[in-house]
């Protein structure tokens, strides 16, 4: 009776405290010394809040903050912070992910970091993906795929994008993501974001590769080869899933 109450209590918890209990997981990946990048987003809180308390007991980190939302809790937290310019390099970067497929690919940005995200992941030795098992999926493209565009010629870009997107057997539109001013969503970096509403996407790599080629594309949410070890949390607990 015990064990099948504990099971019902489980299952009724909520996707923010699936969120928090991944992040925990997270922390045991954390040794003084590390030199950690921040992630952004709902999940990556967690793991920041959970890491400010580490810090206020003893663990002595310097982090990178990959958005100004992050940065500022961050400070609030009392976590040391750095630069890309001062640490070229980082030890562990933990974030959270929109969609992840079952070879760690992932795609990001509904935060709007994505850049800044990419850059942070790909100078660190490990990146750790953190997740409500509701973002683990079979094929990537059911969420939006943002793609960080520059604010000149819109218009042209997102035709292009539209078109790298039919190109590679995933066609839908791009639509210009606005905020709730009706004005375009503006990144700490000063871009604009597409979400691409493609809906399926077999091949990401043929996709990441046809973007990167557009002029007016800063970068994409497409993260590929990127994160080593997924943490989903979950109604039967807490797993780690690890890139071969």
């Amino acid at each position: 009776m015990i064990a099948t109450g504990t099971r019902l209590n489980t299952r009724l918890m909520s996707v923010e405290t699936y969120k928090r209990a991944a992040a925990a997981r997270a922390i045991d990946f954390v040794r003084s010394g590390m030199r950690i990048g921040l992630g952004t987003g709902s999940t990556a809180q967690h793991f920041v809040d959970l890491l400010g308390e580490r810090v206020r007991t003893g663990l002595d980190v310097v982090a990178v903050p990959t958005s100004e939302a992050t940065r500022a809790q961050a400070e609030r937290l009392g976590i040391a912070l750095t630069t890309l310019d001062e640490t070229p390099e980082l030890d562990l970067t933990v974030d959270g992910a929109d969609e992840i497929a079952p070879d760690l690919t992932l795609i990001k940005g509904g935060g709007g970091a994505l850049l800044r995200e990419k850059m942070v992941a790909s100078v660190s030795a490990e990146m750790i993906v953190i997740a409500d098992e509701t973002k683990w999926v079979a094929t990537l493209g059911r969420f939006p795929l943002p793609v960080e565009i520059v604010p000149f010629g819109t218009t042209a870009t997102r035709r292009a994008v539209e078109r790298a997107a039919a190109d590679t057997a995933c066609p839908g539109p791009a639509l210009l993501r606005t905020g709730r001013d009706g004005h375009p969503f503006v990144t700490d970096g000063g871009h604009w974001l597409l979400d691409a509403q493609l809906q399926r996407i077999d091949d990401p790599q043929a996709l990441a590769t046809r973007l990167s080629a557009i002029p007016g594309v800063m970068e994409h949410g497409l993260f590929i080869g990127l994160a080593r070890t997924v943490i989903l949390a979950g109604p039967d607990g807490v797993r780690l899933i690890e890139r071969l």
